[in-house]
């Protein structure tokens, strides 16, 4: 299991990417020594583990420890003390929005990071389950891990070369899905919209955001009052 972090890229008029995409992707792992010899290592090597119960003490932990601070050495310098939302899901081991320590490290050196969680049964509104994990997950497979070492270097070297014009696509759905769901209403009954994100990209045309009429939005704001 991994903890996967990342966020819009940034690119200059001409195309050039200024801010990576890529804050990290950290692996839910332990190093122990070999309690005894084998074939493969002598006993006191050490040994990677997976964590295989990953409870709130530890996401925090990870949180903490490693996310944050990914954060603060890879975000732009001119934009520290704007608000920084970290996205993570219901899952019962998450963090709480207002948990102390958390929001203790997070507004340290002058930054402004705070937690929020997606609504419920809506992987649509997760830029990871959109697109991003799928295609790890086939730059992975390319590899042909047999150990766990093997899956954490394939997982991170699939991590490292996703093109960030892809996650910035990912990005770009994203938003469209945020104006289907506000048209259906909450439901989840809706199509992803194809709007020919690779011409327009490859045209130059590709929009930083994606327009949402003001009338829709007057009339979310009325079907939310009348429930």
């Amino acid at each position: 299991m991994f903890l996967t972090a990342i966020t819009r890229p940034r690119f200059d008029v001409e195309g050039n990417e200024t801010f990576s995409d890529k804050i990290g992707v950290f692996p839910f792992i332990y190093k122990e020594p070999a309690k005894r010899n084998s074939v493969n290592r002598v006993a006191g090597t050490l040994e990677t583990k997976s964590i295989t119960s990953v409870n709130r003490e530890i996401c925090r932990k990870f949180l903490i420890e490693k996310v944050i601070p990914a954060i603060k050495q890879k975000w732009p310098r001119d934009e520290i003390g704007q608000p920084i939302f970290i996205q993570q899901d219901n899952a019962r081991c998450h963090v709480n929005e207002n948990d102390i320590e958390f929001r203790q490290a997070a507004s340290q050196d002058g930054f402004d990071i705070r937690l929020m969680c997606q609504p419920p049964n809506s992987p649509e509104l997760n830029v990871l389950d959109l697109g991003f994990f799928s295609a790890i997950q086939s730059l992975q497979h390319k590899e042909a891990p047999k150990t766990i070492d093997d899956l954490v270097a394939a997982v991170e070297k699939s991590f490292e070369i996703f093109p960030s014009h892809l996650s910035n696509k990912i990005f770009i759905s994203l938003q469209t899905c945020m104006v289907e769901i506000m048209k259906a209403k909450g439901s989840n009954k809706f199509s992803i919209p194809h709007i020919k994100k690779d011409v327009m990209q490859r045209q130059g045309r590709l929009p930083v955001s994606i327009k949402c009429d003001s009338s829709l939005v007057e009339e979310v704001l009325d079907h939310l009052n009348s429930h």
